[in-house]
């Protein structure tokens, strides 16, 4: 069910949201927390699709607070619009397009229609504050998640991260690492024990995970990490390939499309393993598990991206660059 609320307030969107639910016969919510989505117009229905998928693993109450970046002329006005059911997922889902004044006080808007009691978890599926946990929204949230893949500048965004950082902060470039993390993990738990002595990182010019990668790697490994900057091409999008240096034999992993990769070893044939790309919804469906800081994302961000540390070059164009992880 889909209600629209043209030129409304808010108090007149949570007096609708009890009678819908009393009109509906339901007494009780499970719902485990809010999540507050603050995007632009055009990004509605994208951020609404992940949350709805998402919503099945953790119900919630989704509030889309939305605006035109001051491109409206109209004078100050909030629409509104419900959905639940079906067209809510696991969720009750309230979408806030905001124009003029009317969109000068995200706060204000969200806070009225926060459920009691439950955890705020805030997302910026596009362009980020300044400061997340210093914004409007930011301040009332116990999670901040923004994604540095959809910043202008994503190398820019991790080191105004790491300036700014706060526990429970958190972005989607680190959230896309899980499974590479846990098959390097995985290999190094395995004969022979050999230190690795150097790793070798390969992905996009663009990419803020393969700058993640690295930095975690050097990390926990506290050895040197090379990066190897490729254009983006049909060949390479995100992280290409992780190469670690062993006196027993190099170990490769290899990324052959979007959902398998090829895991190289001394003595041992060659084998695919599943390395799918990420989603939208699956990285908000792991962000969503965890409402405590991210201790080790903490660490990487604050510790390997410094703003007094030079910048990386950025290969544009066709061929490679080389650089060193410490950026």
């Amino acid at each position: 069910m889909i209600v629209d609320m043209p030129n409304t307030t808010i108090s007149k969107v949570s007096k609708r949201m009890v009678t819908l639910r009393e009109q509906g016969g339901a007494v009780a919510l499970g719902r485990v927390l809010t999540l507050v989505i603050e995007t632009d117009l055009k990004g509605i229905e994208e951020a609404i699709r992940a949350a709805n998928e998402a919503s099945r693993e953790h119900p919630s109450r989704v509030i889309v607070l939305a605006d035109d970046n001051g491109k409206s002329k109209k004078d100050a006005r909030l629409d509104a619009q419900i959905r639940i059911g079906g067209d809510a997922g696991a969720s009750e889902v309230i979408v806030l397009r905001a124009y003029g004044e009317a969109a000068s006080d995200a706060e204000s808007l969200v806070t009225g229609l926060l459920l009691p009691d439950a955890p705020v978890v805030a997302w910026w599926p596009a362009q980020a504050p300044e400061n997340a946990s210093k914004s409007e929204v930011g301040r009332i949230a116990t999670r901040r998640i923004t994604d540095a893949a959809a910043q202008k500048d994503p190398h820019e965004h991790l080191r105004k991260l790491a300036k700014t950082y706060a526990p429970g902060d958190s972005d989607f470039a680190w959230t896309r690492l899980t499974l590479w993390r846990a098959q390097l993990a995985t290999i190094l738990d395995q004969p022979p024990f050999d230190s690795v002595t150097a790793v070798e990182v390969t992905g996009a010019v663009d990419s803020p995970s393969t700058d993640l990668l690295a930095a975690w790697l050097e990390l926990k490994l506290k050895v040197p990490v090379t990066m190897v900057r490729k254009a983006r091409g049909r060949a390479v999008h995100g992280i290409h390939s992780v190469k670690l240096e062993r006196k027993s034999g190099n170990i490769e992993i290899v990324r052959q499309n979007a959902e398998v990769a090829t895991l190289i070893q001394p003595g041992q044939p060659n084998r695919e393993i599943t390395l799918p790309r990420r989603n939208l919804r699956d990285c908000l469906s792991e962000d969503l598990r965890r409402l405590d800081s991210d201790v080790v994302f903490g660490q990487v961000i604050t510790g390997c991206f410094s703003p007094k540390v030079a910048r990386p070059a950025i290969t544009k164009g066709k061929g490679t660059l080389r650089t060193s992880a410490k950026i």
